[in-house]
């Protein structure tokens, strides 16, 4: 199945390869290395590029969306983009537990000092 405009403008993006590399760079230093986890990197990818398609739906249609049944109902109800996108954000955030990946401890600014 080809992927639409938009889906190839996620796969094609510097964010996408940057992210992906730091990914798999990431799985090397600590030694998790393999054909499988790298298949887990590019699940992680694809829900990375369902995430973005989501984030633009919900700023092309706003948080609450309006339908027509075409039976005579209309109204407003929540955009399900919103519940779909806290849904795969989680998904993401498991797929990196299990990888073993969690972010950076970076030297922040020392609060203590005066």
């Amino acid at each position: 199945m080809a992927a639409n405009a938009k889906t190839k403008k996620y796969l094609n993006s510097s964010s996408y390869a940057e992210i992906k590399q730091d990914l798999l760079d990431q799985l090397e230093r600590t030694g998790t290395v393999g054909k499988y986890y790298t298949d887990l990197v590019n699940d992680y990818m694809d829900m990375w590029v369902t995430k973005c398609l989501l984030v633009d739906d919900i700023q092309q249609r706003g948080v609450n969306i309006k339908y027509n049944n075409g039976g005579g109902q209309s109204g407003v109800k929540k955009n399900d983009s919103i519940e779909q996108r806290i849904k795969v954000n989680a998904q993401m955030l498991k797929l990196l537990s299990e990888l073993g990946i969690k972010p950076a401890q970076t030297g922040g600014e020392d609060d203590e000092e005066m």
